[in-house]
């Protein structure tokens, strides 16, 4: 055998890869489908380790499925659309378009370069019109079904993308893209109702979500927000009244203020003509600009400003004040909260600053009452109602609904459930996306494109602006159309798409990604969904994941999809790290993997990736650990070098031992058996890559122990060549290139990935059983036979055991005990 050359092997064994169509998947009734798939990257231009180990996750898990009789589908494409291109093309003189394919090209190589399983045929980009064509007719199924529509509103407004963003893409008050701060601005946008799916969205998470990881699922929970409470109305002194949204109907007796949103629409008519007016409206247009998590958060300093409004406690008649407070959002109920600072810690630490009463209307019962002049914090435990008038003496959760009945026999309340979820905003100011297929006519209004005119292409000669604001607007033979309803001028909208609309959908479309007459083909979308295994990071728990789900349920209710999730299973893996650090370019710790592949080859470079923590954990990249992954994978070249010639192309797990089969090859079979069984289970079921490679290695290293005395005969050889063939069968998910150029040397003519995974023989797992030798002082006592895995502490308490070795040793001191596992005892005594 010629030495280890990684670059030779690997783009040997990829090109036949490629030019056999082995990952070619097709529709298949007579196999159990199976789908993995990892989140598609966004072209960039360069795969960074990140992307490495997602992918070789996906891979690995996808090729032992594959050798275990699955018909795998496992596709790749690109998230094209969105501002990255669009800076970076202003930024370099180029054109968005141009910048993504030339980045898709240089990545695809990069993939491919990798090894990776993916059926290329069903590559996607979603910038290119035969895929958002189908996009702009679900945008118009959509509409017609009432989920989308439009109204003008304070919106999240990046001023370096020029563009509105979603809540779920404000972080910490920044751009989620570029992370400079984020200003409210009035804007129409175009909306999409994911709102009318939120209690459903909030069952599936407890009926349908099994295999996701319980912190994704409760982070969407957290997200949706459901509260069951009551909307109560306070009139306001001189007409008019506040509605208010509370899940504590039960203080509503201890109400002593009000506090409404920065972005309350009675704000101005409660401070109009009043002395407050211009405090407020300055605090108005500083707490506007806050983020919206920020406002939200615990820690966040209370702060407000006096309306010079009074309202009228429903229940008590009494007069309370009305404030603006940072604390309260509109998006969340009325934007409007009855204060109960007794009961409410955020209202607690604001009346404290303000110097506002307090009424405790609820008492802990057995204990010393409680007085709002000594109290530290609001108290928030279940009690018995006090200073609540008829309803005294009543258990708190009792209470709620008997208050809220009372007020609803009077109009003045109405039980309510309300969601935190707000309806998500598709709207984008900027150029590269996709463009929405609706008109503006001056004489009809508002009107959808007509199918037949889709795809609304989006123009490619746009020169874009270095401010990066979108040419959209100033390109006439896009915006000037013909209404389709009544044959005038119109001009088309010039927004486009949310790119996470795009992602929404894209797992769908692998199924058929070359169908020409509609968004899916039904016999292979019934067939292939829903994806079995999902791979990505958990930073998109919230925003792709719920979005993604929510398309499906609306794809369902339109006819297209019968299913109700689009994940069965999720995997968020943990990220790169160098030196406890997120790897970036910025702080110069970036390790490119072309230059790993370079120096050590894909193989070892996966090798790594898998085995340097269980895959939900981040890891530190270590030029240790990428060496031992290089030396171990040298090691399994070494040992074929080293039989070559003596071993033979069989079946994995085939050796079947004669009835005086070498102790060495019986122990050699109960550890391959083992290990393939091991390794199956790790990969497929438990993505404990790391203990599987482990388990890989303990096989090596066995086979290197025992590989001269059992090449000295012909069933020790028998052993071998069936403990080599298994051991490169496991490791062909993993170090696929090494497992075919070593399975291929040993004479076989398929390669390896398409035999079926090592079949385990259940009476191999038993331990084998071997005589062990056992000695009073160097002579024979006694003859025993145990597990030939037994421990030394296991073998030693056998020995001593024995009725001949006790009888030898009775009355002595027994000094040492040497255990040679699978051989010999020698019990050392003195007088």
């Amino acid at each position: 055998m010629q030495k280890y050359d990684p670059q030779a092997i690997e783009t040997k064994w990829q090109r036949r890869w490629e030019e056999s169509g082995l990952f070619a998947c097709e529709l298949d009734d007579a196999r159990d489908k199976y789908y993995v798939l990892e989140m598609f990257p966004y072209p960039s231009g360069r795969i960074h380790m990140g992307h490495v180990r997602n992918y070789s996750i996906g891979d690995a898990l996808a090729r032992s499925k594959r050798m275990q009789g699955f018909n795998v589908l496992h596709p790749m494409g690109w998230d094209a659309f969105g501002m990255p291109a669009e800076n970076a093309a202003i930024k370099h003189g180029t054109h968005p378009a141009t910048w993504t394919y030339e980045n898709i090209a240089n990545m695809r190589t990069q993939l491919k370069r990798m090894g990776y399983s993916y059926d290329w045929r069903r590559e996607i980009a979603t910038c290119n019109p035969k895929y958002y064509r189908w996009e702009q007719l679900f945008f118009l199924k959509f509409y017609e079904k009432g989920l989308l529509y439009r109204k003008n509103a304070p919106q999240n407004w990046c001023e370096t993308c020029h563009t509105v963003l979603a809540n779920e893409q404000v972080i910490d008050g920044c751009c989620w893209r570029c992370d400079q701060p984020v200003v409210q601005k009035e804007l129409t946008q175009w909306f999409l109702r994911i709102t009318d799916y939120a209690e459903e969205l909030l069952e599936c998470l407890d009926t349908k979500m099994a295999g996701w990881p319980e912190r994704v699922v409760t982070m969407q929970r957290n997200w949706i927000g459901k509260s069951i409470g009551a909307e109560l109305e306070f009139a306001v002194e001189g007409g008019g009244a506040i509605k208010v949204f509370t899940t504590r109907p039960d203080t509503l007796f201890g109400a002593t203020f009000m506090s409404l949103a920065a972005e309350h629409p009675m704000v101005e008519t409660l401070i109009a003509g009043r002395p407050e007016a211009a405090a407020v409206r300055a605090f108005v247009e500083k707490v506007r600009n806050m983020d919206r998590i920020v406002r939200q958060a615990e820690d966040l300093e209370k702060e407000g400003v006096f309306t010079g409004a009074y309202a009228v406690n429903p229940v008590t008649g009494a007069r309370i004040p009305v404030y603006v407070a940072n604390f309260v959002l509109m998006g969340y109920g009325t934007g409007a909260v009855m204060a109960v600072p007794a009961h409410d810690q955020r209202d607690f630490e604001f009346a404290r600053k303000y110097e506002l009463p307090m009424t405790v209307v609820i008492q802990p019962e057995g204990e010393p009452a409680l007085d709002p002049a000594t109290m530290d914090a609001a108290y928030t435990e279940p009690g018995v109602l006090v200073h609540s008038g008829k309803f005294d003496g009543m258990a708190n959760e009792a209470a709620k609904k008997a208050i809220v009945d009372f007020l609803g026999a009077k109009g003045l309340g109405t039980p309510t459930v309300n969601y935190r979820l707000r309806d998500w905003n598709i709207s984008r100011q900027r150029y590269w996306g996709a463009p929405i297929p609706m008109v503006h006519c001056e004489k009809c209004g508002v009107v959808p494109e007509k199918e037949e005119n889709l795809p609304v292409l989006l123009p490619l000669d746009a020169a874009m602006r270095p401010d990066g604001r979108s040419p959209l607007p100033d390109i006439e033979a896009f915006v000037n159309c013909t209404c389709p309803k009544c044959g005038g001028p119109a001009r088309r909208e010039t927004d486009t798409m949310d790119t996470f609309v795009e992602s929404s959908w894209y797992y769908i479309r692998y199924a058929c990604a070359r169908h020409e007459d509609a968004p899916f083909d039904a016999a292979a979308v019934k067939h292939f969904l829903p994806v079995d295994q999902y791979i990505g990071g958990i930073e998109h728990a919230i925003l792709h994941l719920l979005y993604s789900r929510f398309f499906v349920k609306v794809l369902r209710d339109l006819g297209y999809l019968e299913m109700d999730e689009p994940f069965h299973n999720l995997l968020t893996q943990g990220m790169v790290l160098m030196d406890g650090a997120k790897m970036s370019k910025s702080k110069g710790n970036v390790v490119d993997p072309d230059e790993m592949i370079a120096r050590y080859g894909a193989d070892t470079v996966r090798l790594f990736c898998l085995f340097a923590a269980p895959p939900e954990r981040d890891f530190d990249w270590s030029e240790k650990g990428i060496e031992g992954a290089h030396r171990f994978v040298n090691r399994v070249w070494r040992l074929a070098e080293e039989l070559e010639g003596r071993l033979a192309p069989v079946a994995p797990c085939s050796y079947a031992p004669s009835d005086d089969a070498p102790e060495a090859a019986r122990r050699l079979r109960h550890k391959e058996h083992l290990t393939a069984q091991k390794i199956r289970d790790d990969i497929a079921d438990k993505f404990q890559f790391n203990t599987a490679i482990a388990a890989a290695m303990e096989l090596v290293n066995l086979l290197y122990l025992v590989k001269d005395e059992l090449a000295a005969t012909d069933e020790g050889l028998a052993a071998l060549s069936s403990a080599m063939n298994t051991t490169l069968a496991v490791l062909a998910p993993i170090t696929p290139h090494l497992s075919e150029e070593l399975w291929e040397s040993l004479g076989h003519e398929r390669p390896v990935i398409l035999e079926p995974w090592p079949v385990v023989d259940a009476a191999a797992l038993t331990l084998d059983v071997v005589t062990v030798i056992v000695q009073v002082n160097g002579k024979l006592r006694a003859k025993m036979d145990v597990p030939a895995d037994a421990s030394r502490e296991e073998i030693e308490k056998l020995a001593l055991a024995e009725k001949n070795v006790i009888r030898h040793i009775e009355g002595k001191t027994v000094r040492k005990v040497l255990v040679i596992p699978g051989k010999l005892v020698n019990v050392v005594v003195g007088g």
